[in-house]
């Protein structure tokens, strides 16, 4: 996309047609939320120590959702079986790590509970389905063999560890760290690939592009950096938050990435430009945004309280244009 004289234009947002909805069931905070893979359900975790499964597709209703119970902790981040659509992770300060199956009927959906040894706040599933890497605040990763649910590795890190994920392919593995880098290791063998000297203050979280050309960064000196995925150089820096980076999130397509912190706005930026495509108010810091990887729906939940602005602690939002794609 470039005008005539060969600058790059702004693929601005087409608001016409898009809808904002409210999401209420969680008693406190909601720290993260998580699409399946086929954009059909909503996960959810909260500080009242349950993550919650929302049908998105037959419309949200509230009471009708899957509350998964077992956390006696704070659920700090889940995400869902790559190669499949009803399983899930959790993580929580109880250290412990809980895979659930969203389709079993009535009872407990735990399927597995996997102890480990520092209070969790990350987790990554890799593309592949098979291994399941777990952060805490000790700077250990713990990688856990996704269908045997035993912990096949552990590695304690000398610096601040923070958000973790895999590249597309699998093949690599990334931690944002407190010195303002991010660590590139081989994986499995978990053998230093290299080191991106990303950010002048620490490294809160990463994203990847689900086309492959891109991942994100964002940091604790409130800029986003947008990176050449093949060649690790940095192409572009958003710059409009205000306050440290907590959560960054790719459309299915790579055209916008939505980044939000403590500011009052969730800032949706065209990846092609590091223009604004468009911003959303919010009534609260922000803990997490997800594109749907199928529609231009955002989901996003922060730190609302109960009867600020008429809001109510632990909601969640979804906004965007049902149908609509981003290619």
């Amino acid at each position: 996309r470039t005008h005539a004289g060969g600058r790059a234009m702004v693929a601005a947002f087409d608001t016409a047609g898009a809808i904002s909805r409210e999401i209420v069931g969680h008693k406190k905070k909601v720290h993260s939320v998580a699409w399946n893979r086929a954009g059909r359900k909503l996960a959810s975790g909260s500080v009242d120590q349950s993550a919650r499964v929302w049908d998105v597709e037959h419309g949200v209703q509230s009471g009708k959702e899957i509350e998964l119970k077992g956390h006696s902790d704070s659920v700090d981040q889940l995400t869902w079986d790559p190669s499949q659509s009803d399983v899930l992770a959790s993580v929580s300060a109880d250290k412990t790590l809980r895979i659930w199956d969203a389709r079993a009927a009535g009872g407990s959906r735990c399927v597995a509970k996997v102890d480990t040894s520092g209070e969790n706040i990350n987790v990554a599933w890799s593309p592949d389905g098979g291994t399941i890497a777990v952060g805490d605040r000790d700077d250990v990763v713990s990688f856990v063999d996704a269908r045997k649910h035993k912990i096949i590795k552990t590695t304690k890190f000398p610096f601040e560890v923070n958000e973790i994920d895999w590249d597309n392919a699998g093949a690599r593995f990334y931690l944002t760290t407190g010195l303002g880098t991010v660590e590139v290791l081989e994986f499995p063998s978990m053998t230093a690939a290299h080191t991106i000297h990303a950010h002048t203050a620490g490294c809160y979280c990463i994203a990847f592009d689900p086309t492959g050309a891109h991942f994100a960064v964002g940091s604790a000196d409130a800029l986003v950096s947008i990176w050449d995925a093949r060649e690790s150089a940095c192409v572009r820096t958003v710059p409009r938050l205000e306050w440290p980076v907590r959560t960054l999130s790719f459309s299915a397509d790579g055209t916008y990435l939505a980044s939000a912190s403590e500011d009052l706005f969730i800032d949706i930026a065209d990846v092609a430009t590091g223009e604004c495509a468009h911003k959303i108010t919010t009534r609260a810091a922000s803990n997490a945004v997800a594109w749907s990887p199928t529609e231009l729906l955002l989901a996003y939940a922060g730190d609302d309280k109960a009867g600020e602005g008429g809001g109510r602690e632990g909601t969640i939002r979804i906004w965007g244009k049902p149908g609509a794609r981003s290619d």
